[in-house]
């Protein structure tokens, strides 16, 4: 018979542990009557913003009025990455006067269906006292570390305009 070690590691604890914050559950639902091409749906989330929002083949692929996923995600995308601007500004001490940030998602056919290939990001800002480097620096590293941008498996682009 062999004997089995356990080895028990312990580490101290910080000396002013902060609570661990339990994640943060959003929730939306989507509901499909139909097919594919003929059928509709509708969006909703648990905020009560979209509810039962029409979505179709038609809103999607077409050019009839409505919202799609697509354009739930460059939604997402721009406001992700603009909070997460506006929190890497305050922290290095500049208080913008406004960000605008818009997003175009590209859907592009992936064999027998489609697949988002990239988010452009674009930006136009307005940072009293904040120089072109440090504003390039800053909008650079919230692109990359926005949550939105770091779920997507995608090309992200950035064009930011510091006026």
């Amino acid at each position: 018979m062999q004997a089995k070690a356990i080895i028990r590691l312990s580490h101290s604890p910080p000396a002013n542990p902060q609570p661990k914050e339990p994640p943060k559950i959003r929730k939306a639902a989507a509901a499909w009557r139909g097919t594919g091409r003929d059928g509709d749906g509708d969006l909703t989330t648990a905020s009560g913003v979209l509810s039962q929002t029409p979505y179709s083949f038609r809103t999607r692929f077409e050019s009839e009025p409505g919202t799609n996923p697509e354009e739930l995600i460059a939604a997402a995308h721009a406001g992700c990455f603009t909070m997460a601007l506006a929190f890497a500004l305050q922290q290095a001490g500049y208080t913008p006067t406004e960000l605008a940030t818009g997003a175009a998602i590209s859907l592009d056919p992936d064999g027998a269906g489609f697949r988002i290939t990239r988010s452009a990001l674009t930006l136009t800002a307005d940072v009293p006292g904040l120089d072109k480097a440090n504003f390039d620096q800053l909008a650079a590293t919230a692109e990359k570390t926005c949550p939105v941008s770091r779920v997507l498996n995608a090309e992200i682009t950035l064009a930011a305009t510091l006026k």
